[in-house]
């Protein structure tokens, strides 16, 4: 490439992206509240990252319609990696429900978590029904050899039409009802 090439290439990748009108804005989920407690078996828990679809690991935001057809929302992106993010929440809504140690890898601490969890998640995803989907699998072992593989299938009522922040709470409710699941389920 010349030395007037560039400029030239750069100015036309400027007037693309000033052409595509609706500027991309970030949305945060909120914290979901936590109210139920249990009592584990275990004194910490070690979360792995959580495994996501590839239309739910990016940043864009999608919602499914009545043909199955997925849709991105136009300027919506998540403003975190949606996996570490998940993690993150799971680990958080764990240590809240337990009152146990709870983390996410890398293990922070010296001794080794009395068990671990992995979080599969085959679908993550708003319906233009109004109901947001969380499926996949878990689970859980342990050094004392107790090991349990569930499915889980959580559904969260979700308004479409109040757009990112009705997404972002619906999808904050169904991280918080797995990991509610997973203590009591995986983890007594």
């Amino acid at each position: 490439m010349n030395r007037f090439s560039l400029p030239v290439a750069l100015a036309a990748v400027a007037m693309v992206a000033a052409c595509t009108g609706v500027p991309d804005q970030r949305v945060t989920v909120p914290r979901a509240p936590v109210e139920a407690k249990q009592r584990i078996a275990f004194g910490s828990v070690l979360l792995r990252e959580v495994s996501l679809p590839n239309y739910a690991a990016g940043e864009e935001i999608f919602v499914g319609d009545a043909a199955g057809l997925l849709n991105t929302q136009p300027g919506l992106l998540w403003a975190d990696d949606p996996s570490r993010a998940i993690t993150l929440e799971l680990s958080r809504h764990l240590s809240q429900i337990t009152g146990v140690r709870a983390a996410s890898e890398p293990w922070p601490f010296e001794e080794f978590a009395e068990a671990q969890v992995e979080v599969r998640i085959e679908e993550m995803l708003a319906r233009d029904a109004g109901v947001f989907r969380l499926a996949g699998q878990y689970f859980v072992t342990s050094e004392s050899g107790r090991a349990r593989a569930r499915l889980f299938d959580l559904s969260v009522p979700v308004d479409i039409e109040g757009g990112a922040p009705a997404l972002a709470a619906a999808r904050a409710q169904a991280v918080g009802d797995l990991a509610l699941e997973i203590a009591r389920g995986g983890l007594r």
